[in-house]
């Protein structure tokens, strides 16, 4: 028998499209929240997969920028810092960064172990956000954190000590200078500005893999007195995708941290975030390659350059995507895109083994993202250089004692041998490739 819709059903139709179109009475009020709240918590959900998604990226750009060798290795330590990073933050991190504050300094927040299931139905509403969601954005962030560090550290890690360091700073470290602003810390109430994270996210994994490329020090053979040898990257193409991933998940990483996208005003905020992000990357990209294609000898048009002053400007935007304009954005890129290759100009001089240029990407212009805030984006410029500072400095000094402590008790860095062999059939067995 043809069945056919019911009248009720019509009116529930009606009543919803009612909702779209037109004001609605008092008594309405509540419906239209929860539409709101729904269409809130859904676009998250979908912002949290485009930052996870990066972790695909930062997996091929550092594959790709490796020795084939060790090809396998990168891409486990990016597989444990997503799995270690999902766990420890979920038990311990997240309730340290977004807990009542346990210290009465701003410096620490605790709210028990685990994330809540449930939420009061008496909340729900327009930018309401349900803990699940919320955690599952949230642990998006701490695993771009932790996964910078690997990169940096390409060929000579014990696959062990790197497990410990993905813990320790998904667990804590993160954690707890994150609590300074995004918590509701210290640097939150003297008025610090972090929007989407250059500085709480991408400044602490810089400074993280500036610790560790110092304490680990460089591989065989890359500086000598002859001056430096730059290993050959596994595979250009493999690395540029990875790059194109990482544009592509940045647009969950800033416009999805308006979080909330309902409204005139949040639609606006986050067109013009999305708009600044990509004038950023643009300009970085651009004034990277002509910085390095003026100060080489040969003015060549360096690809990796150029994906490294993409990173920069998006790293450099990430603070102040919402506070700037769109010609502001591009002068935060361009500056950023230029910082990059002195960065590694700079490491190059103190014989710093980077591989991927982590710190000068990440560390360097997230310091530069803080600080843009306030020239460009109305915030305190004292309190922008005060909290880029403070962040970085809790990032690189605790982290520099934890890789020091791993170094004397023998569980850093692996042999001479290993080294030279590679660590894809040392530490794991397999080789990519591998036909046998």
């Amino acid at each position: 028998m043809k069945q056919t819709l019911e009248w009720p059903a019509y009116v529930t139709a009606l009543g919803v499209l009612c909702l779209v179109v037109t004001p609605v009475a008092a008594e309405e009020q509540s419906t239209l929240e929860i539409v709101q709240y729904s269409i809130d918590n859904l676009v998250l959900f979908i912002s949290a997969v485009l930052v996870l998604f990066m972790q695909a990226g930062f997996a091929s750009l550092e594959a790709g920028m490796s020795p084939a060798n060790n090809t396998v290795n990168v891409l486990f330590k990016n597989f444990a810092d997503m799995c270690l990073g999902v766990l420890s933050f979920y038990l311990i991190g997240y309730s340290i960064m977004y807990g009542p504050d346990v210290s009465g300094l701003g410096m620490l927040g605790w709210n028990g172990f685990g994330v809540s299931s449930t939420i009061d139905p008496a909340k729900v509403g327009p930018g309401v956000l349900h803990p699940q969601v919320d955690w599952l954005f949230q642990v998006a962030f701490a695993a771009t954190a932790a996964t910078i560090v690997s990169g940096a550290i390409i060929g000579r890690v014990q696959i062990r000590a790197y497990a410990y360091y993905s813990l320790f700073l998904t667990a804590l470290i993160y954690p707890i200078s994150g609590f300074w602003k995004w918590g509701g810390g210290w640097l939150d109430q003297m008025g610090f500005h972090d929007f989407a994270g250059s500085v709480v996210v991408h400044a602490v994994g810089g400074f993280a893999a500036l610790a560790a490329a110092i304490v680990v020090g460089p591989r065989l053979g890359r500086f000598s007195p002859r001056g430096s040898r730059v290993r050959s990257a596994h595979s250009l193409a493999l690395s540029a995708l990875g790059v194109f991933i990482l544009w592509i998940g940045w647009y969950g990483f800033n416009p999805g941290s308006q979080l909330a996208f309902t409204g005139t005003a949040n639609i606006q905020a986050v067109m013009l975030i999305a708009a600044n992000t990509t004038l950023a990357a643009a300009s970085g990209a651009v004034v990277a390659m002509l910085t390095s294609m003026a100060l080489s000898h040969e003015h060549k048009l360096s690809l990796t350059n150029l994906m490294n002053g993409v990173l920069a400007g998006l790293v450099a935007i990430t603070a102040n995507c919402d506070a700037v304009t769109n010609n502001e954005a591009i002068i935060i890129g361009a500056i950023g895109g230029a910082l990059v290759v002195f960065g590694n100009i700079l490491l190059e001089k103190l014989r710093i083994d980077d591989a991927v240029g982590a710190w000068p990407v990440h560390g360097l212009c997230g310091i530069w993202g803080g600080i843009a805030t306030g020239i460009f984006g109305a915030h305190a410029l004292g309190v922008q250089v005060l909290g880029s500072f403070a962040i970085s400095a809790w990032a690189f000094v605790t982290m520099f004692i934890f890789f020091t402590v791993l170094k004397r008790l023998g569980l850093l860095r692996v042999t001479r041998r290993e080294e030279l062999a590679g660590l894809d059939f040392i530490e794991h067995g397999e080789v990519e490739g591998d036909s046998t």
